[in-house]
């Protein structure tokens, strides 16, 4: 009798399996999308060959973006100059727990873009280049410095080169770009290029000779770039260590009259400068705490060493929220 009852029961057991189950609908999984308070507020810098890798203050940064690779129109590049001292920067900037990228382009750079950005056999050739040179140097990202795409005629070929590299990339490795502060040039930067970016520097400096980088031109940025949608916490403030029209890195600046850290302009070699000084540098990262993922600059090696750094001006900034 037992047996029976055990044999009738797997019966049951098996027929109920086989009925179909009275299910609610799934929910809507919406994306979980990282929020402003979720993002380590950044704080980058442009270094160059002139920079000494024993002499960066890694403690006062989270990202460093090495300057430049230089494409050539065949889709390779030239090295940086001094390959060794990248390694001494990403080896030092490793071990505390600073990301280091490299920064592909600049000025002058924009035909070789172009030529590369159009041909789908030449940007295959330029993102490989770039995936293999991450991975021979351990790099923490690709900074993609295009001056600039055009709209209309090469944003596409932009786009696509982006999308390319984003999905030769391994997961975790940044990719970035520096874009400009808004205007004609800006407009060539497609908004669809948004989702396979990790974060897009603001170069908010150079706008003209006299006052090139003031706080109102800071806050014009961060609304021109939210109005194309480009997320809060993709959003990283530029700023500049040095003057326009002069182009006079800040240490020279404050080296010839301490005054001149607490200023935005200052007659230097007969001709006034504009520049930012420590208040306006403080000012804007408070902006950028408040707007932005982070505030970035052109370029270490302008700023001082002292009691007048910039740099050190923005860390105290940082440093002393909540």
């Amino acid at each position: 009798m037992r047996r029976q009852f055990f044999i009738l029961s797997f019966i049951f057991l098996l027929l109920g399996g086989c009925l179909p189950q009275k299910t609610s609908p799934s929910p809507l999984i919406e994306p979980v999308l990282p929020t402003p308070a979720a993002v380590r507020f950044r704080v980058l810098a442009y270094v160059t060959e002139d920079t000494i890798p024993e002499l960066i203050a890694y403690e006062k940064l989270t990202h460093i973006n090495y300057a430049f690779l230089l494409p050539r129109a065949d889709g390779t590049f030239r090295d940086v100059t001094n390959p060794w001292k990248l390694k001494k920067i990403i080896e030092m900037a490793h071990q505390r727990d600073v990301s280091v990228l490299v920064s592909v382009g600049g000025w002058g750079l924009h035909n070789e873009f172009e030529a590369i950005a159009v041909d789908p056999a030449l940007r295959a050739v330029f993102v490989q280049n770039l995936a293999d040179y991450a991975e021979k140097y351990q790099l923490d990202g690709i900074d993609i410095d295009w001056e600039y795409p055009v709209a209309g005629l090469s944003d596409a070929n932009y786009l696509a080169l982006m999308r390319e590299l984003r999905a030769a990339l391994p997961a975790g490795i940044l990719l970035t770009t520096a874009v400009p502060a808004y205007g004609d040039n800006a407009e060539g930067i497609p908004a669809e290029a948004f989702e396979v970016l990790d974060f897009a520097n603001l170069m908010v400096y150079d706008m003209a000779h006299e006052a090139h980088a003031t706080l109102e031109m800071a806050e014009q940025a961060l609304e021109y770039w939210a109005g194309r949608g480009l997320a809060r916490e993709k959003m990283v403030l530029g700023v500049p260590f040095y003057s326009r029209p002069g182009e006079v890195p800040y240490r020279k600046l404050v080296a010839s009259d301490p005054a001149a850290a607490q200023v935005d302009r200052f007659e230097f070699a007969g001709a006034m400068q504009y520049y930012n000084g420590i208040p306006t540098m403080q000012a804007k990262t408070h902006l950028a705490l408040e707007r932005a993922s982070g505030i970035m600059f052109w370029a270490l090696s302008q700023d001082a060493t002292d009691e007048y750094s910039l740099l050190s001006a923005i860390h105290q900034v940082v440093t002393s929220q909540p």
